[in-house]
């Protein structure tokens, strides 16, 4: 389960607070596992962030010296790991410490050198994050905005996932994967036929890290 292996193709997802950016990233997945897509996610949690509690028998060991503690139940297991480097690991480590998967989506990783959509909200008054970070290649959005990259619609993750895979230069796994989603699978043929405007900026040659 641990070995290191090829990596996976990353995709980052960033915005302001509030902007939903967890609702469309959950509502993406839905998608990518109905294209037979195996995917994980990292979401950047604030400094200091700590889901253990002290006088706990795991944050004692932690406490004693312990560079990692793992939590292991009957559903799920929790690895704690202590790292006292300036800055957080790169994206593409930390994919390399997780299980096999097609595709990980990073939340909140603004400074990642990874493909990423920005989730902008023009109802809330706020600038966007473009241009400022160049990895930034489309805007999800629930209306107008004046961008020169691709713009999607926000209610539509169909759309986005469409976007996301074109981008990273991946194919729908299996010839049922479309039939499983019912209708919602026409986005894939749009992409593929020079469809909506979204295809625009598509091209099967823009791959995430470790793609080659």
């Amino acid at each position: 389960m641990f070995q290191r292996r090829e990596a996976p193709a990353l995709f980052g997802f960033v915005g302001r607070s509030g902007a939903g950016k967890t609702t469309i990233i959950t509502d993406v997945i839905d998608c990518l596992r109905l294209d037979g897509f195996a995917v994980s996610a990292v979401k950047r949690a604030h400094d200091g962030f700590d889901l253990d509690r002290p006088g706990k028998d795991s944050w004692r060991l932690r406490e004693a010296g312990c560079r990692e503690v793992m939590l292991v139940g009957d559903r799920r297991f929790a690895l704690l790991h202590e790292y006292d480097i300036a800055s957080e690991p790169a994206p593409l480590a930390l994919a390399l410490r997780m299980q096999k998967v097609d595709i990980i989506l990073f939340e909140g990783f603004r400074g990642a050198p990874i493909p990423m959509i920005e989730v902008h909200r023009p109802s809330l008054g706020l600038p966007m994050l473009w241009p400022a970070y160049p990895s930034v290649v489309a805007i999800a959005a629930d209306g107008a905005v004046e961008c020169p990259l691709p713009v999607l619609d926000l209610a539509k993750a169909d759309d986005v996932a469409a976007f996301l895979t074109a981008h990273l230069g991946l194919k729908i796994h299996g010839d049922d994967a479309g039939a499983a989603r019912g209708d919602n699978g026409s986005a894939r043929e749009r992409m593929r036929d020079g469809g909506p405007n979204i295809a625009r900026a598509t091209s099967t040659d823009r791959r995430g890290v470790g793609e080659g």
